[in-house]
This record gives C-alpha cells, sequence and structure tokens, in this order.
C-alpha cells in the first residue's frame, strides 16, 4: 500500500521458483529437471502494430511467471497451475492440435505442440505454474507463461535453442503457434519478442516489416519520474473476437489499398480517400487505418523523445496514442477512460490505456515523489464511478 492505493508487488526470483517447485512436490510429488521464468510486459506505445508489420515499443515488467517442469518417459502432459487450481489438465502430446485444449492450458502444451510440429525433440512432461503476473490485465500473462513454458522445454529436453540468437527466434515462433494455433489467440507476436529478448533498463523497439530490433534505454527515474501501471481490473481477453474483427478490418483494409500491409500507407488522406464507402458505411474501416498509421508515426516520435531524454513529449505522445485508439480502434472502456482522466488530472505527464484494451490496463507517467497522491486521486475516481479499486504495478523495467 501506498498513499492508501492497493499495489500488485514482484516476487523475488528464488521465492518464485522456489513455489513452483513447491507446486510441483505437493500435488504431483516430483522434483524438477529445471525450473525457467518469464516476465510479463507492457507496452509503452505502438498498439495494434504489430500484426499490420508496424513499430512497438515493450517494455519487460519485475513481475514473472515460473514454470517446474520434470521430464517424463512417455508422451503425457499433466499440467497445473496455482492460478487455475481447479482446472488442471493433462493428456498425450500427439493428440494436441488446433481446437484440442479449451483454457489457459492452451498455452501452456501448445508450446510443447509447436516445438514437436518444428521438428524439436520434446516428449511428456509434467508441470507446475505459478504467476505473480496479472491475469487479464492486458500486461501478457499469456505470453509470459508461453515463454517460461518455452524455456522449461529447452532446458530439460536438451534442445540447447535459447543459447544462440536463431534458437531464440524458434522459441519465440513456438510460443507464437501455441497462442494462435492452439489458444485460438490471433495476436501479432510482440509480447513473445520482448519476454524472450528485452533487457533491463530498456524498452525494445520492434519493427514488426524489417524484424529489426533495437534496445532503447528507458530510465524516467533518472528524470525523478516513475511510470506505473493501472491495472482496472475491468478483464479483458483476445480470444472473444473484438481483437480478431480489427485484425480482420486491418487486413481487409490493405487488401483493398493493393498494400502488403497498412504499414506500406505513405500518404494517409490519400488512403482514406481511396477506402470505397460502400465498404464502411460508417466510417469504421478509415478509422481503423487512421489509428494504425499515427501509432506507428507516434512509436516513432516517442524513441526520438527517449533518444533526447524528452519525457514531456512522450507524455503528449501517450495522450495522443489513448485518444486513438479510444476513438479510432474502439478499443476503450470506461474504466480505462477513467484511469487515463484522472491520472492526468491529478499531475501525470501523459497517460494511455495499454495491451489490447477492451479492459487490462492503463500506463501513467508521473512525477516519482507524486506517486502516491496521483495513485490515491485514481482510486478515488474510480471509487466515485462505483468501478472495482484498480490495483498499481510499478513497471521499472
Amino acid at each position: 500500500m501506498l498513499g492508501g492505493a492497493q499495489w500488485s508487488t514482484a516476487w523475488q526470483v528464488d521465492d518464485g521458483c522456489e513455489q513452483a517447485t513447491s507446486l510441483l512436490r505437493t500435488r504431483i510429488d516430483a522434483a524438477p529437471d529445471t525450473v525457467a521464468s518469464a516476465p510479463g510486459r507492457v507496452n509503452l506505445i505502438g498498439e495494434h502494430t504489430d500484426y499490420n508489420a508496424g513499430l512497438c515499443l515493450p517494455l519487460v515488467l519485475p513481475h514473472r511467471t515460473y514454470v517446474a517442469l520434470r521430464v517424463r518417459d512417455d508422451d503425457i502432459v499433466r499440467l497445473i497451475s496455482a492460478q487455475e487450481p481447479d482446472s488442471p489438465w493433462h493428456g498425450e502430446l500427439g493428440d494436441v492440435g488446433p481446437g484440442t485444449v479449451d483454457g489457459w492450458a492452451g498455452y501452456a502444451v501448445g508450446v510443447a505442440w509447436a516445438l514437436r510440429e518444428a521438428g524439436q525433440r520434446v516428449g511428456g512432461f509434467d508441470a507446475a505454474i505459478d504467476s505473480c503476473v496479472p491475469v487479464g490485465a492486458g500486461l501478457s500473462s499469456s505470453a509470459a507463461l508461453e515463454a517460461a513454458m518455452a524455456l522449461a522445454l529447452d532446458g530439460a529436453f536438451g534442445l540447447g535453442l535459447a543459447g544462440s540468437e536463431d534458437g531464440g527466434s524458434a522459441l519465440v515462433a513456438a510460443c507464437i503457434r501455441a497462442e494462435n494455433e492452439i489458444a485460438g489467440a490471433p495476436t501479432g507476436g510482440m509480447d513473445q519478442v520482448a519476454a524472450l529478448s528485452s533487457k533491463p533498463g530498456h524498452a525494445l523497439l520492434l519493427d514488426f516489416r524489417s524484424g529489426a530490433r533495437r534496445d532503447v534505454p528507458f530510465d524516467p527515474a533518472g528524470a525523478g519520474l516513475a511510470l506505473i501501471v493501472i491495472d482496472t481490473r475491468a478483464r479483458h481477453s483476445l480470444g472473444d473476437g473484438q481483437y480478431g474483427e480489427r485484425r480482420a478490418a486491418c487486413a481487409r483494409a490493405a487488401e483493398l489499398l493493393g498494400l502488403a500491409s497498412l504499414r506500406e500507407v505513405t500518404d494517409l488522406d490519400a488512403a482514406l480517400a481511396a477506402l470505397p464507402d460502400e465498404t464502411s458505411p460508417d466510417g469504421t474501416l478509415r478509422r481503423r487505418v487512421r489509428h494504425v498509421v499515427t501509432e506507428t508515426a507516434r512509436v516513432e516520435a516517442a524513441v526520438a523523445a527517449l533518444d533526447r531524454a524528452d519525457f514531456a513529449a512522450l507524455g503528449a505522445l501517450f495522450d495522443a496514442s489513448h485518444a486513438s485508439l479510444r476513438d479510432d480502434y474502439q478499443v476503450s472502456c470506461g474504466e480505462l477512460d477513467l484511469a487515463v482522466a484522472a491520472a492526468r488530472e491529478a499531475g501525470a505527464l501523459g497517460a494511455r490505456m495499454t495491451g489490447g484494451g477492451f479492459g487490462g490496463s492503463a500506463i501513467a507517467l508521473v512525477p516519482a515523489a507524486d506517486v502516491g497522491r496521483i495513485t490515491t486521486a485514481v482510486g478515488a475516481a474510480f471509487d466515485d464511478g462505483g468501478f472495482r479499486a484498480p490495483m498499481f504495478l510499478d513497471a521499472t523495467p
């Protein structure tokens, strides 16, 4: 608690490893062959740009997901999770495929399926999962689970992938396939790359057209600032169709414009004018295109602002990003809008929703000396609005 606000604190790594190990021992009566972990992430800016070949700028959180894993001598997989104590999963790995696994287990066993599909020698295993990454908060708890599972499988089966750039890319690809094909969430890959590739003290600039990556120093504390996450506790799900609808709209717009992706748009006004009216009488398609194109431009501007340590400019870009996500991409909600407005009114330099939307979290760049006052003000606004009290996280990368 700080200034009356509720805070979600990250576990120490040793403690997280021990909790996953203890779960495996008590529920399955097994000692792990390996224990691995991977972080959740928050996206500084660049929302819904990854599947449009655009740019995004995530950083990883100190909050992590832990997997304790034991290799079996058959093809059976048994999964247990401290977060889903009443929903264990077991089955044969050879029977796993698209449409065969429901719920949280798809993110975990799907990684093993994808690695085997890629020719890796992965067999049966028992795994216990524990996590301090908030679920449904837009902080990529799913990618944290996938990445931790990928690292655990890599270590336990001696795949040797994590030690090289090509091998790391193979792990990322397995995580993306697990989410897209087994869990059924059509995400674009930003979360998995961030979870497996980020460095402390940096955000990670990702270019989904060229594949280029760049570590961008991010040190708000050095400027007397803090980045806080506001978990609105309005739960979101990327598998409910809303995300897929927007992805399909972007693909349709690119097709109508004769482009490989919306990243190829060089003249926004001309592109908007070129979209035929009959395809979108209410202008929805145009709004989707406008968000994607301007959001990628905001990522470029944010990196330039960080290069010159201009956090005021970064805050203004946060504000513009949220307005675009709210009005053009239409993925915000009442709780997210309230979190952003309350933080700004209380003195934040800028704030925006983060993640896929439809609930989840916002971020706010605030003076470090005012963290307690601002989080208290946000909490009070939620109380006045009749919403459940938000949870706050420190977003030190």
